[in-house]
């Protein structure tokens, strides 16, 4: 199984856009500038939700409400930021592969956040429906912010190793 995504990662980085993010002066950073921005408007519109079922804003709109609100730009957010990443990724995947906290993050920890999300997201159409929300679904706020928290401490651990 390692050796097929060993080929993998070896073809990225030899594709015309591998080749690219890795040797053009401004095309890496620039690549990090669009996944970092998706990445804080991904967890921004997160973050905004799961602090509305923690029980802040009460007086603006419910948790319902601002999930709905805010379903197309969390979305997109998450759109730009795995085009963003997979961009980074094919520059050096051969040693992102090898990375342990690259692969603890993209592993384990973000499609678990990623799964608990979606859930949250689901379930806080119904959970919002109210100024006060139900200990669950504080619960489950609180939980997919350690989640986020987890994933973002494990991206900046990556060039440690």
């Amino acid at each position: 199984m390692y050796a097929l995504l060993a080929a993998f990662a070896k073809w990225l980085e030899g594709t015309w856009w591998g080749t690219g993010a890795r040797t053009t002066l401004w095309a890496y950073p620039f690549i990090q500038l669009i996944h970092f921005s998706g990445i804080s408007l991904w967890l921004g519109t997160n973050v905004a939700v799961d602090l509305r079922l923690l029980g802040l804003g009460k007086n603006r709109q419910t948790a319902a409400q601002l999930s709905e609100d805010l379903f197309a730009w969390n979305w997109t957010a998450f759109c730009i930021v795995v085009l963003g990443g997979f961009l980074l990724f094919s520059a050096t995947a051969t040693t992102f592969i090898t990375n342990p906290a690259f692969r603890i993050k993209l592993g384990i920890l973000v499609p678990t956040a990623l799964v608990w999300h979606i859930i949250v997201q689901r379930k806080a159409r119904v959970w919002g429906r109210t100024a006060d929300t139900p200990a669950v679904a504080k619960l489950a706020g609180l939980l997919e912010l350690l989640l986020w928290l987890s994933v973002v401490t494990a991206a900046v651990e990556i060039p440690n190793y």
